[in-house]
C-alpha cells in the first residue's frame, strides 16, 4: 500500500520536514509533487522524480532526485523549489493566525505535465506556521511608530529587535513572527506605504526609527539596555545607518544592502546627509522579460563618491553581520560589504563580521522559503531580477538563519528569556 509520510506535519516554517514514500514496488520510478496556494489563492508547484530502493521506499534525506525542479539530496527541495503558476509572484505569509498548508502527493510514475488529470496514489498535507505556539502579535500605533510587535510566550523580559524590509513598503511580518518564536521580542516595522505613513520613501527619517527603538525599550517585556536590527536591501541601509547614529543599537544584521545613502537624502536632528546619485546599469534577463536593476560599482566607485555619502560605520559601538549573496541581482553587496569592513579595520575596529554565499540572490529569508528570482514591481512596471541558483540560495538561506539567531543570542541582553 502506496503511503507518503511527512513528519513533522504541523511545524514552524523554518523547520525541516522529513518526507518518506513507502510501498512502492521496489525500483519504481516516482513523482512527489508539492502544491500552496497564498491568502490570494496564487497557485506555487514545485516537483521531484526518484526511484525507490529494493525495499520499495523513498526517504528524502537520502534518495537523489533524478530530474524535476531540482538534481541530488536536497531533503527540503519540494519547499524552496516552490514555483508561482503565475509568473513574477513573489510568496509572502500575510496573515500569521494561520499556517500555509502545502499538499504533497505522490504518484507511481514521471508526470511531466501538471495538466493530466491522474490521481495521486498517496497524500499529505503539511501545515508550515510563522508564529509559533504562544506568539503574541500587539498591533503597534504609538506616536509616529506604525507596525506589529512578536512577543514570545512568557514573562521575560526579552531581547528586542526591530525588522525591517526594503522599498516595497507595507508591513512584512513573517520574519518578525519566526524570530518571537525562538525567543526574541520583534517589532516589525512599516515606515512607508502602511496606514498614515508616507506613501512613498522620500527621504530616510532616523528620527522615526529612534522613536520605535525608545518604543521598544520602553516596553515592560523588553530587556534594556539596547536593541537590535535585521533588515534587507534599502531596508539594511537604514540599519546601518541606526548602527552608526543610534546609540540604543548594540546587534545590527545587515542583508544584501548598501552602506552608502543611496538615492534618498537621510536625515536625523540636525543633520542631513545627500545621496549618492548612482548611475544604474539596465539590461533585459533571459525570455521571462525581468529587468536587471543595478547600481553600478566598478573598482573604483567608492573613491568617486562624495564621502559624506558614506556611512560612518567606525562609529557604530555595536556589533555588525554582514549577510552576503554573491549572485546578487539588484545591489552589488559584496562590494558594500567589504568596503565597511575594510573601513572598520582602518579605524582598527573589530565589531564586523561577514559572511558571503556563492550563489546566492538578493533575498536571503528564513530557510526554506521559496527561492525568488524574480518579482514584480509595480513601480517599475516590470518584474525586478534578484538572481541566484536556486540550491545555494536555499542553502545559504538554511546557514544563515542559524547564524543570525546565534548572533543576536550572543550581542543581545538577555534575562529570563529561554533562547
Amino acid at each position: 500500500m502506496f503511503q507518503l509520510i511527512a513528519t513533522p506535519s504541523n511545524a514552524l516554517a523554518d523547520e525541516p520536514v522529513s518526507i518518506r514514500a513507502t510501498g512502492l514496488p521496489p525500483s519504481q520510478i516516482v513523482t512527489i509533487k508539492a502544491t500552496l496556494k497564498d491568502e490570494k489563492e496564487n497557485l506555487f508547484q514545485s516537483k521531484a522524480f526518484y526511484q525507490a530502493n529494493e525495499a520499495g521506499e523513498v526517504d528524502l534525506e537520502q534518495a537523489s532526485a533524478l530530474g524535476g525542479d531540482y538534481v541530488g539530496v536536497h531533503p527540503m527541495g519540494l519547499f524552496w523549489s516552490l514555483k508561482p503558476k503565475k509568473v513574477f509572484q513573489r510568496l509572502i505569509k500575510k496573515d500569521m493566525n494561520s499556517p500555509f498548508c502545502i499538499t504533497l502527493d505522490l504518484y507511481d510514475s514521471v508526470c511531466l505535465v501538471d495538466s493530466v488529470p491522474t490521481l495521486p496514489k498517496a497524500s499529505q498535507i503539511v501545515q508550515r506556521w510563522f508564529a509559533g505556539p504562544g506568539v503574541q502579535r500587539e498591533q503597534i500605533r504609538e506616536g509616529r511608530v506604525r507596525g506589529a510587535l512578536f512577543l514570545p510566550s512568557g514573562e521575560g523580559p526579552f531581547p528586542g529587535i526591530i525588522d525591517l524590509f526594503g522599498s516595497f513598503g507595507g508591513l512584512i511580518e513573517f520574519r518578525a513572527g519566526l524570530l518571537a518564536s525562538h525567543g526574541f521580542a520583534v517589532l516589525a516595522l512599516a515606515y512607508f506605504a502602511y496606514e498614515d505613513l508616507p506613501g512613498k520613501l522620500v527621504e530616510e527619517n532616523l528620527d522615526y526609527f529612534e522613536e520605535a527603538a525608545n518604543f521598544l525599550l520602553a516596553h515592560p517585556k523588553i530587556q534594556r539596555p539596547g536593541i537590535g536590527v535585521i533588515a534587507v536591501s534599502k531596508g539594511a541601509e537604514i540599519a546601518l545607518a541606526m548602527a552608526c547614529y543610534l546609540k540604543q543599537v548594540v546587534a545590527t544584521v545587515w542583508i544584501n544592502g548598501s552602506s552608502i545613502i543611496l538615492d534618498i537624502p537621510l536625515r536625523y536632528r540636525d543633520l542631513v546627509v545627500t545621496p549618492a546619485q548612482v548611475a544604474l546599469e539596465r539590461s533585459q534577463v533571459h525570455f521571462s522579460g525581468a529587468v536587471r536593476f543595478r547600481y553600478d560599482t566598478d573598482h573604483f566607485w567608492f573613491s568617486k563618491l562624495n564621502p559624506q555619502s558614506i556611512l560612518p560605520v567606525e562609529k557604530a559601538q555595536g556589533k555588525i553581520l554582514f549577510i552576503v549573496g554573491e549572485n546578487d541581482g539588484c545591489v552589488d553587496s559584496k562590494i558594500h560589504a567589504q568596503r565597511a569592513m575594510e573601513q572598520l579595520r582602518s579605524h582598527r575596529r573589530s565589531n564586523g563580521r561577514m559572511l558571503s554565499y556563492p550563489g546566492a540572490g538578493h533575498l536571503i529569508e528564513p530557510p526554506y522559503s521559496p527561492f525568488c528570482f524574480a518579482s514584480w514591481n509595480p513601480e517599475l512596471g516590470s518584474a525586478l531580477l534578484w538572481g541566484g541558483d536556486p540550491a545555494a540560495h536555499a542553502a545559504a538561506q538554511e546557514h544563515s538563519w542559524r547564524e543570525i539567531r546565534k548572533f543576536f543570542r550572543q550581542h543581545l541582553p538577555h534575562s529570563g528569556s529561554k533562547l
